[in-house]
């Protein structure tokens, strides 16, 4: 038995098929994952996020802290009260402890980051705050419903309360805001617009059922992950790891150098791999036609024989009707691969990462 959020009774009552996740008992679908991804790119879709971790970061230091903590730069952050901000959290080495959301509230910082990957980034993130004036509260007590989708925020309006209507339709993307108990972002995993809303468990139910009743879809895992994928975002685990630098996974955009000054731990590593032309390795959208599925672990092979390129997502895509991929390849690819799939070498399309974005195609 896994952790459970506020949410699992509904889950079960709604027939959501739980499964282990990064051990969180959680929905992988309530039925067809193809019908959960449609509703969320053409309508509205919900989803429990609860497991993610929350973590605000207080003090006098909180901002110097994070500015050695993260490899992007939270001064982005000091004139717009509720912006967020998308970071790698590094190692020495420059590879990836964790990707986070960082957001900027008018007492502290909060941080989101993966179930999955908790006790090490609590860990890491108190070890790192030695000399620094903060305090980091882990907040247990919130959970977070996302609702993703053409329609997700007019549904949402239409449920809230006239001050937290008018705090939605103030945000633009990637900012936040706070009215009635709520903590609002304009943020999302899925290549559509919507909603993360945080706010205490004991509101939790009533929310997720008024957001079903509205008309928003209940989506497991399953749709979450092909969504992402069509969007060409990245996983933890998968496209990017301890071992794996930002500069790899498509993540050089992540990294913020402009201040000579801001020595964030993994600099030097990053700045070395750049002094000699980036990687040898880089991520890229694969995208094959014909019949066959592109999985996770697949071999991907370039012009001249070369073998070393591995897929690190793939999936049929609903939207798209056919299979697409993430996959790690030596940066001297062209427009044109082949995959093992089966025994087989089939030929695949190179493009970049991204193939569907606010339901249209992009490949």
């Amino acid at each position: 038995m896994g952790q459970k959020t506020v949410l699992y009774n509904l889950h079960q009552g709604a027939g959501g098929k739980l499964v282990d996740f990064g051990g969180w008992d959680m929905p992988i679908n309530y039925g067809s994952q193809i019908e959960e991804h449609h509703q969320v790119r053409r309508r509205a879709g919900v989803f429990d996020v609860s497991h993610m971790t929350v973590i605000d970061v207080d003090g006098s230091d909180a901002r110097a802290y994070l500015r050695t903590l993260l490899a992007n730069d939270v001064a982005r952050l000091d004139h717009t009260l509720g912006k967020a901000l998308y970071s790698c959290m590094l190692n020495p080495e420059g590879g990836v402890i964790d990707d986070v959301i960082v957001y900027r509230l008018d007492n502290c910082y909060r941080l989101v980051a993966n179930c999955a990957t908790r006790d090490k980034d609590l860990a890491w993130m108190a070890e790192r705050a030695t000399g620094f004036d903060v305090t980091l509260n882990e907040r247990q007590e919130l959970a977070i419903i996302a609702v993703q989708g053409p329609e997700a925020i007019s549904k949402v309006q239409s449920i809230a309360s006239h001050a937290q209507a008018n705090a939605i339709s103030g945000l633009k993307v990637f900012t936040s805001a706070q009215s009635e108990g709520w903590f609002i972002a304009r943020t999302g995993y899925t290549g559509e617009d919507g909603l993360e809303i945080m706010l205490h468990n004991d509101q939790a139910p009533a929310l997720w059922q008024d957001v079903v009743a509205a008309g928003a879809v209940p989506c497991g895992l399953a749709a979450r992950d092909t969504l992402r994928l069509e969007a060409g975002m990245n996983l933890y685990g998968q496209e990017m790891d301890e071992n794996t630098s930002p500069l790899v996974a498509n993540l050089a955009w992540t990294v913020a150098l402009e201040d000579p000054e801001r020595d964030f731990i993994g600099r030097a590593a990053i700045e070395q791999q750049r002094a000699q032309q980036g990687p040898d390795t880089k991520l890229v959208g694969l995208v094959l036609r014909e019949r066959g599925i592109l999985r996770a672990g697949q071999n991907v092979s370039i012009a001249g024989g070369d073998t070393s390129g591995i897929i690190t997502s793939g999936t049929f895509s609903p939207t798209l009707g056919f299979s697409i991929a993430l996959a790690r390849v030596p940066r001297t690819i062209g427009t044109s691969a082949e995959v093992t799939l089966r025994n087989k070498q089939v030929p695949v399309e190179v493009v970049k990462p991204g193939f569907v974005r606010h339901g249209d195609a992009l490949v």
